[in-house]
């Protein structure tokens, strides 16, 4: 890498195309801040109101008890609740969906121990090897690297862990002729695709299964039809996107900016044929830094760890890094805490993201908006009904993004419903979960998403435009699919 040092999140290059990189559409912070306005407007119109709540142990949590909504005292949300939003979306102990503190703090450890293995040159070099080695089949990398990031959306989740993997994927897709919105692409939506289609994620499948009464394994034959599908149709569109844009730099929705991208993530430099050959040193190190993803991996998936102690993971490696490069005590501390600095945006970007679900909340408007749901969905017909169910999750994905969240609060109610409809729960369940998922793919309310935009220096505009015509695509496909679902 060189030694010029990338723009924040946020911010453009300090060189002569950071023009390039002005849009006029606002910054993350800027929408997510109107968008907490908005839902504190919403709290002065929107009656306050309530379900009784009640523990359930499979769940693990207070879910709402069907039939016990009733209206509540009004809790408006004024300016002064606006600006500690943000605050609260960091650490609200009230809040059973907003907290961000440890995401924040575990996109900080990311960044320090990336800028630790940055200072040793073994990414940058170890890039270029690959690169070279591939040169012709690049694209293929597209299906391989979706399909992993699926399987690990389709049966743990994979969600907030995905922010650590921009920053080395970033580089590879640049070196090999695509685009920044390629590389998100692979992460964003490979792994947005196995979450949409859950066959065994506990914070989605099963948590909503329990809530609503029913094994997890109802349903799952639908929902590999929706996971294999989507990911048939979403690895197309990403390779075609990639392969036009490779052809004809003037076909990205990001052309303005690829210069300023390749002097983020390349340094300036883009020629992939003159490299430097790794030392037996880097090679040690590029070893721990695959060893390290693995491990992070493995307690995610097997272990139960979660952010603390996958920062602790990042923190550790690092050390051993600096130790095994013999950075030095001052070379290692400054460049872990400028590695942080790096994604200090991306850390802020996500607490505002879920300030929106604390105005929310402390606005007691979340049970209203799900008990005039409940109402719209009497006396409709199985496929209608199935689809309204799925256009109200839809609604509800926006403003709680989190699938467990979303679970908790939407299944105890609206799975009930199925039985008047004469629909299986398992369908309401897939509706939910597809709903959650294809949102998430561009919600501005979801942390991973603003996350990983800030990471990939992907402007918002750009990235709905690039998008919208998949999520048409997967729209119909899920709307078919569920209302197939009915008749057999």
């Amino acid at each position: 890498m060189s030694d010029q040092k990338p723009a924040s999140p946020g911010q453009t290059p300090p060189d002569d195309s950071s023009q390039e990189l002005a849009s006029r559409f606002p910054t993350a912070y800027t929408i997510l801040f109107l968008l907490i306005v908005l839902v504190a407007a919403l709290t002065w119109i929107i009656p306050a109101g309530e379900y009784e709540r009640e523990m359930n142990e499979e769940v693990g949590r207070e879910v709402a008890v069907a039939d016990t909504y009733s209206e509540v005292e009004s809790n408006p949300q004024g300016p002064f609740d606006v600006l500690l939003a943000p605050i609260g979306g960091f650490y609200d102990p009230d809040s059973y969906a907003a907290n961000a503190i440890d995401v924040a703090l575990f996109v900080l450890m990311l960044g320090g121990f990336l800028g630790v293995v940055n200072a040793t040159g073994s990414i940058d070099t170890g890039i270029r090897s690959a690169m070279l080695a591939m040169k012709g089949r690049e694209v293929w990398m597209i299906p391989i690297l979706m399909c992993l990031f699926a399987a690990g959306g389709t049966t743990y989740g994979m969600a907030e862990e995905t922010l650590a993997f921009y920053i080395i994927l970033l580089p590879v897709v640049l070196r090999a002729g695509f685009d920044a919105v390629t590389g998100v692409a692979i992460i964003l939506v490979g792994a947005g695709i196995g979450v949409l289609g859950s066959t065994i994620n506990p914070f989605a499948t099963i948590i909503a299964s329990n809530a609503a009464g029913i094994p997890f394994t109802d349903g799952i034959v639908l929902r590999f039809i929706i996971l294999l599908g989507g990911l048939a149709i979403c690895i197309a569109y990403v390779m075609r996107y990639a392969t036009r844009v490779k052809a004809d730099r003037s076909r990205s929705v990001v052309s303005r900016q690829w210069s300023a991208h390749e002097k983020i993530f390349l340094g300036g430099q883009a020629d992939t044929n003159t490299i430097d050959r790794l030392s037996g040193t880097q090679k040690v190190i590029l070893v721990i830094f695959a060893a390290t993803f693995a491990v992070m991996i493995w307690g995610v998936s097997s272990q139960g760890w979660w952010m603390a102690r996958m920062g602790a993971l990042f923190l550790g490696s690092a050390i051993l890094v600096g130790l095994i490069a013999r950075l030095g005590e001052k070379k290692l501390t400054g460049s872990f805490i400028d590695g942080a600095r790096e994604l200090l945006g991306v850390a802020l970007i996500i607490g505002l993201a879920r300030g929106i679900v604390v105005i929310m909340e402390q606005g007691r408007i979340a049970d209203t908006i799900l008990h005039a749901s409940a109402e719209a969905l009497s006396d409709l017909s199985s496929v209608v009904f199935i689809n309204t169910m799925f256009a109200i999750e839809l609604g509800m994905s926006f403003f709680v993004p989190s699938s467990s969240g979303l679970a908790v609060l939407s299944m105890p109610i609206l799975a009930p419903l199925a039985d008047f409809a004469g629909v299986g729960r398992d369908l309401v369940v897939t509706a939910y979960q597809s709903a959650n998922g294809l949102v998430n793919l561009i919600n501005p309310t979801f942390a991973v998403v603003v996350g990983g935009l800030a990471i990939g220096r992907v402007p918002y505009d750009r990235w709905i435009a690039f998008i919208w015509p998949l999520l048409l695509i997967l729209l119909v496909f899920i709307a078919a699919v569920l209302s197939l679902g009915t008749v057999v």
